[in-house]
């Protein structure tokens, strides 16, 4: 009879669906086919041949804009065209920031490099050249301004084929050499001879050629430019710039001029936008006559077949196929911007997740090592959560945390949402292993980290960290900063890992955070003056450090005894500042940019046979920064005498 009533119940259930999804079918058939094909036009729906015109841009003089630095030109109904002040540049492509524009002046012949001085507009009020930007440098007389990050990506030549490998190129979110607001020539120092542009999206490695700019409105705007569920936000390249960016769950342009901010849903299995995704009701007066005929015994039916489903044991962690596409609605999918990686493609890569993978275990998740089909080693965390807010909040992290470009993170490259609620995140893994595990001789390391290694790793690590939280808006907190979230590659410099990626959005307004990730530090300077990572090092270290038995905490494998003053000299003070983290970093008084200014300081003062100087990373997180006022030194001063 359960059998028969459960059965029965899906059955009508069935009937009665089939019945309203024909019925609304039938309703707006055509309306359904349009929303699936919305891209947002302008609201004079202009076009240039078979491109569509998106706001704010506009043909039109009629047409409803921000601005008219906005206007463009068609030509032949083929050719865009933006006018910045006497230049006009052929627009190659659209961005939801910015516009992809061509060199000026460019004819019909195929030039690979351009002059320095082609391209001179800088910036105004409503554009300014992105720093998603790639250069290309052609016949340059120092080769130090040349970054090794970027020569992996496919930039194609300036017939849109492949083209050669490129010499020198330099991503301008290096920010080192060039800043924003700086134009082309400042290459000229440097005796490079010419230049080219892409524009390479985030999360792939091929390049579009053009320069993109980045576009924007004055804040001091007259009137509320931005429409309801829209969020201002400030641009990167413009100062004083602003946009309207949709808030989660809806989409569009984002400004009152223009669409403004559409609800989105899957609807039948397709994306749907507005007034499509409201629920309507259905007044056809047989399905009103079959769904009151049925209804009692629908609900009885259901009321039972739910309690024999209850009653149906199920394993803990099963992956449900129909759970996975729940989450990998519009909203998820807009959430994770870098590359979606498949369920199948990380458990194949880390072996199935097995054991012997596994480099981490914590309350933050658990990380297991991998490796591509394509040979590139990663590192892939797990997070559980608990609810779809806990998805959106480690998505939105997620994506907050691939937007910074530093040598000393380790870079986010993607991330995996079909698998429930366990999304996974995964970041590029330097085959040299963790801090941890160097300190620990885990892998069979024989021999240990010297002194001047430590040090660095400590320096870097604490540089980075303050560059995160002085130099970034909003600030990103790693939130639970420990050796074993400290990958270190061939050189021994740092990528730091592991962010945790629950209840960020907590983290904004609530400074215990900043003050968390100082207190996290000094116990791994313990770590890296111990070489211990046992539960009770704290405690224990701090009374011997009080009782001024620093020789007993110092990892034997140092040789404390044998080192010479200077390095003993070093030890303290380090140990000192793990002290001062413990106590103090709780309450406040002391900070991530204190803890690095005093370890830097020890490298610059630093007398060593091995190096002439600091470590790279340093100089790249303080050259040209702001945090380098901070910390009274300058570029130069990273030298050691």
């Amino acid at each position: 009879m359960p059998t028969l009533l459960f059965a029965a119940s899906f059955i009508l259930l069935f009937l009665t669906h089939s019945a309203i999804c024909r019925s609304s079918i039938q309703e707006k058939p055509q309306r359904l086919r349009q929303t699936q094909r919305f891209s947002f036009p302008n609201q004079c729906n202009d076009r240039c041949g078979s491109v569509q015109i998106p706001f704010p841009f506009y043909l039109n003089t009629s047409c409803s804009s921000l601005s008219s630095a906005f206007h463009l030109s068609c030509l032949n109904s083929s050719s865009l065209y933006l006018r910045i002040g006497v230049e006009r540049y052929r627009v190659l492509d659209f961005f939801s920031d910015g516009v992809l524009v061509d060199f000026p002046g460019t004819s019909s012949v195929c030039r690979q490099y351009n002059d320095l001085k082609g391209f001179g507009f800088d910036g105004n009020d409503y554009f300014a050249v992105s720093d998603d930007n790639v250069i290309g440098l052609y016949d340059c007389e120092d080769s130090s301004l040349c970054k090794t990050d970027c020569e992996t990506n496919d930039l194609p030549g300036c017939d849109g084929k492949g083209g050669d490998s490129v010499a020198c190129c330099y991503p301008l979110s290096d920010q080192t050499l060039w800043h924003l607001g700086d134009g082309f020539s400042v290459f000229a120092k440097f005796g490079c001879r010419g230049f080219s542009s892409w524009v390479v999206p985030r999360g792939t490695n091929t390049g579009k050629r053009g320069v993109k700019l980045e576009w924007a409105v004055p804040r001091n705007s007259s009137k509320e430019i931005c429409a309801n569920n829209a969020d201002i936000v400030n641009s990167t390249a413009i100062e004083a710039g602003v946009r309207c960016v949709c808030q989660e769950g809806f989409v569009g342009d984002g400004f009152s001029d223009g669409v403004g901010c559409l609800k989105s849903c899957i609807k039948n299995g397709q994306e749907a936008y507005g007034e499509e995704c409201n629920s309507r009701k259905h007044d056809h007066r047989k399905l009103v006559i079959v769904a009151g005929v049925l209804a009692p015994i629908f609900v009885v039916a259901s009321l039972f077949a739910l309690f024999c489903l209850l009653k149906r044991p199920m394993k803990s962690g099963t992956f449900h196929p129909d759970q996975a596409h729940y989450h990998s609605t519009i909203s998820f999918r807009k959430a994770c911007r870098t590359r979606l990686f498949s369920y199948q493609e990380l458990e194949e890569a880390t072996r199935g997740f097995e054991d012997g993978q596994k480099l981490v275990q914590g309350p933050n998740g658990t990380i297991h090592a991998g490796v591509l089909e394509d040979g590139s080693h990663i590192a892939v965390h797990k997070v559980q959560c608990e609810n779809e807010g806990d998805l959106i909040s480690v998505l939105f992290r997620s994506e907050l945390v691939s937007s910074v470009l530093h040598q000393s993170l380790a870079r986010l490259i993607g991330c995996c949402i079909d698998s429930g609620y366990t999304p996974m995140v995964v970041y590029e893994y330097p085959t040299n292993g963790t801090l941890e595990e160097h300190l620990l001789k885990t892998k069979g390391q024989k021999l240990g980290l010297d002194w001047y290694k430590r040090l660095c790793i400590a320096a870097e690590s604490a540089c980075v960290l303050a560059h995160l939280q002085y130099e970034i808006s909003p600030p990103i907190i790693h939130g639970d900063i420990k050796s074993c979230y400290i990958f270190l590659d061939e050189e021994f410099s740092v990528k730091i890992a592991g962010f945790a990626l629950l209840n960020y959005s907590n983290y904004h307004s609530n400074s215990h955070v900043h003050k968390s990730d100082v207190y996290d530090f000094g116990v791994v300077l313990l770590e890296i003056i111990s070489g211990s990572k046992q539960l009770d090092t704290p405690t224990v270290a701090l009374q011997k450090i009080r009782n001024g038995k620093l020789e007993e905490v110092v990892d034997p494998s140092l040789y404390y005894h044998e080192q010479p003053v200077f390095r003993r000299e070093q030890i303290e003070i380090v140990a000192d500042i793990a002290t001062r983290c413990l106590l103090f970093g709780g309450e406040g008084k002391m900070g991530m940019i204190d803890v690095a200014r005093e370890l830097v300081h020890i490298i610059k003062e630093s007398i060593d046979g091995n190096s002439k100087r600091g470590p790279a990373a340093l100089e790249e997180t303080f050259s040209n920064s702001s945090l380098l006022q901070m910390i009274s030194m300058s570029p130069d001063s990273i030298y050691v005498p």
